[in-house]
This record gives C-alpha cells, sequence and structure tokens, in this order.
C-alpha cells in the first residue's frame, strides 16, 4: 500500500527569515529617515555587528571562548592605519584585503599554539590564551612608538574606491551594510552546510564527533582563521570610519565588549550577535543622553537581567531552542512511496 511520509516542518528558517528581512529592510532606509549625525553612528554599529559575528562563529558555533578576539579587529585596524601612512594607499581594493590576510594569517597563527597541539585543550587554556594575546599586543602598541604609542595612528585619509573618496555619511553607511549583508550570507551558508553541522556536533560532544573520525582540532582552526579575517575586515573598516586606531582596539575591553553583544542577543544564530549589537549600541546612545551620569550603571543593571532571566539572549523571545538548531542539508519534500 502507498504511505505517505511527512518530515517535520523546519521552523528556523520562517522565524529567523523575518527576523532577518525586517533587520535588512530596516537598514536600508536608515539613512532616508534619520539625520547624517545619527547615520554615521549607525555605521559604526554595523561595523562592530561584522565584529560581532566573527566572535559568534567561534563561540556559538564551535564553543570555543574568545577572549582576545580584539586581536584580530585591532591587527587588521592598525595594518591598513600603517599601510594608509607609511604608503599612501587607501584604496578599498587595497585595505580590505589586507584586513582579511592580516585577521587569517594571526588567527592561524594563534590557532597553531592554541588548537593544533599534540593533545586536546581546553576551554579555559584557549579562552586564558587569546586573551594573554591580546593583552600583550595591547602592550606592545603602547609602548611602540612606531605604532603611535598610547595616542594610536590619528588622521588616517579617507578610504577610496578608484578616484572618489568615501566620507562619512549615507555612503561609507551602505558599504559597511553591503559587507555585512554578504559576509552573514556567506556565514550562513557554510553553517547550513555539513562544515556547519559538524561544528554543532563539535559545541555539543567533542568526544562523539572524534570518535565518527572528525579532526575536532583542526575544525575549531578552521572556524577560528575564518572568524579572524572577518575581524580584521571589521577592524580595518571600523580605522577609515573613524579615522585613528589605537591601543583599545587590540585590547581586552574590546573582546569583552563584543562578548556582550552576542551574550545579549543570543549566540550560535548569527542574527543574534547582530540584534545584541544593535541594542546595546542604541541603549548606549540614548542612555548617555538620557542619565549622562549613571547611564553605565543602568546599562550594566539591563544586561544583567538579560542574561539573568534569558540566558540564551533576546533571540530566544521568539526562537525556541529546537528552532535556533535548525536543520542541515538539503530539505526533504513531502510526497507518496509506492511499497510492495
Amino acid at each position: 500500500m502507498p504511505t505517505t511520509e511527512t518530515d517535520e516542518p523546519d521552523r528556523l528558517r520562517p522565524a529567523l527569515l523575518k527576523i532577518e528581512a525586517s533587520l535588512l529592510i530596516a537598514g536600508a532606509i536608515v539613512p532616508f529617515l534619520l539625520p547624517d549625525y545619527i547615520t554615521i553612528y549607525a555605521t559604526r554599529v554595523l561595523i562592530l555587528c561584522l565584529f560581532a559575528i566573527s566572535f559568534d562563529l567561534v563561540w556559538g558555533y564551535a564553543g570555543i571562548l574568545s577572549l582576545g578576539q580584539s586581536l584580530f579587529f585591532g591587527m587588521g585596524g592598525y595594518a591598513v592605519a600603517l599601510i594608509a601612512r607609511d604608503a599612501n594607499v587607501a584604496s578599498i581594493f587595497v585595505v580590505l584585503p589586507v584586513g582579511f590576510v592580516v585577521g587569517l594569517v594571526a588567527a592561524l597563527l594563534l590557532a597553531g599554539f592554541l588548537l593544533l597541539g599534540r593533545h586536546p585543550t581546553s576551554v579555559v587554556f584557549v579562552s586564558l590564551g587569546t586573551m594573554t594575546g591580546a593583552y600583550a599586543a595591547d602592550r606592545f602598541a603602547r609602548g611602540s612608538q612606531y605604532l603611535g604609542g598610547q595616542n594610536g595612528i590619528p588622521s588616517i585619509q579617507l578610504m577610496t574606491i578608484g578616484p572618489y573618496e568615501l566620507n562619512e555619511g549615507p555612503t561609507f553607511y551602505y558599504l559597511a551594510l553591503g559587507i555585512l549583508v554578504v559576509v552573514y550570507l556567506l556565514c550562513r551558508f557554510m553553517l547550513r552546510s555539513q562544515f556547519g553541522l559538524a561544528l554543532a556536533g563539535l559545541r555539543e560532544n567533542e568526544q562523539r564527533i572524534a570518535f565518527f573520525g572528525y579532526r575536532a582540532q583542526h575544525l575549531k582552526a578552521i572556524i577560528f582563521a575564518v572568524s579572524g579575517a572577518i575581524a580584521g575586515v571589521a577592524g580595518s573598516l571600523y580605522a577609515f570610519h573613524e579615522g585613528f586606531v589605537w591601543t583599545n582596539m587590540l585590547g581586552v575591553v574590546m573582546s569583552t565588549q563584543v562578548v556582550l553583544y552576542v551574550l545579549f542577543g543570543g549566540s550560535g544564530t548569527l542574527v543574534g550577535a547582530v540584534i545584541g549589537t544593535l541594542v546595546i549600541e542604541a541603549l548606549s546612545y540614548w542612555l548617555s543622553n538620557a542619565f549622562q551620569d549613571i547611564w553605565p550603571v543602568v546599562l550594566g543593571v539591563l544586561l544583567l537581567l538579560v542574561i539573568m532571566f534569558r540566558p540564551a539572549g533576546l533571540i530566544s523571545f521568539v526562537a525556541s531552542e529546537r528552532e535556533r538548531v535548525g536543520t542541515f542539508g538539503r530539505p526533504k519534500k513531502r510526497g507518496n512511496r509506492g511499497a510492495a
């Protein structure tokens, strides 16, 4: 007799697709609704969203708590600042690839030390190792006259596309938005592949993944390098948008900030990292104007309340744990199959 095969519906895509589409539409119309100074601030927030995605890749999907993620962000920024200062090169076709390569190479080197040893490393070892790397880079930059010391490298020239200069405002905003969307889609495609499935298994049970024949440490090193490359691109954009780089871009303060972004929005979803960054930066802007003396305390209390009562982040209000995990590979089609 014929039998009907009914597959479990994939609820992840409808729920998160609506959020993603809403954020994209809202992002596209921001310059038309808000004054230029808000657009400039929103550009900075988009760049930080890119940085948050890089951290969500390693923590939310591979379970690597990189407390030194700012190392790659800051190195990308310093690298392009030095190129602009010493070689007078500010073309987007040079500085973005340089930021990408610097972040990628730095992450690969650090991964080789922390992740690719003879024996598997603990979460604490990797966390403290990355934090130590960021702290060491911060101290080195503060003591280096070539890197500008504590003052950093100021007055970076404008980024160019051919003969055109990218000024602050709508032009730079849409550039940052376009890069964010492209990186987001590429990461989403990667994480919905077989590689993403292996990462999800790695996060849940590393020993079982190793039993299935996967090289768990190599998987960690790959995603760690990818996240470093994305952070390097974010750092290079940040340097040209702000017009300067300084040591805090390398230090643990920036690393702690990106942890809060992802923790507040919801790790392991990509869009949660974006939401967390948007909400925290919007709250910071509003509270700093409304409560100038105590706004950090008010913001800290709000963050604490969300983390206490919503450990999965703001994304958990609209997506359950099952929906956040989702499905992998090609969805099966419903249909009738004949049986002998």
